[in-house]
């Protein structure tokens, strides 16, 4: 095994989990998702140099999403896939039927919910409250200013609230 490959798995394998999770709240879709983040590697892979160890997660976030975009401007690929139709649900694993009914049905509702906000909102909130990333990171990731960070990240906050109040109060009716 070369030298530059063992240097960019050390990298960037670490962050493989963090790339597919992404690749697929963006792409809405387990298979894409896998297709995304290969594509994504081999791109890294390319260009890892360009990187600083201690950027390293934003980085190849930044190529998830860029090809994330690039795979979703092809019409022929586009798909609308409900999100969380093939994922994991999140259960909790307590021994109440009723309370792990509820749970999944909430988590479907809540990726339901996120994937309708526009992608600039969901993209941040994606990367800050699934992926972890800080506000430097993030405006790494979608190359804007930590303040358009902090202020699309309070919007997407805002409307997934909005969004959820709305649906709960349109269950009741």
């Amino acid at each position: 095994m070369s030298d530059r490959r063992r240097q960019f798995e050390a990298l960037a394998l670490p962050h493989l989990d963090a790339a597919y999770n992404l690749a697929r709240w963006l792409s809405r879709s387990p298979p894409d998702a896998d297709d995304i983040v290969q594509d994504a590697m081999l791109r890294a892979f390319r260009n890892f140099e360009q990187v600083r160890r201690e950027d390293a997660r934003p980085w190849l976030m930044s190529i998830v999403r860029n090809c994330c975009r690039s795979w979703a401007a092809q019409p022929h690929r586009r798909r609308d896939v409900p999100l969380g139709a093939d994922g994991p649900e999140l259960v909790f694993e307590g021994p109440d039927a009723e309370a792990q009914a509820v749970r999944a049905s909430d988590a479907r509702r809540l990726r339901a919910t996120i994937a309708t906000l526009p992608d600039e909102f969901r993209d941040v909130l994606i990367l800050r409250e699934m992926e972890d990333l800080s506000y430097r990171e993030i405006a790494e990731v979608i190359q804007a200013p930590i303040g358009t960070v902090m202020s699309r990240l309070a919007r997407a906050r805002a409307l997934l609230k909005d969004k959820w109040i709305a649906e709960e109060n349109h269950g009741l009716r």
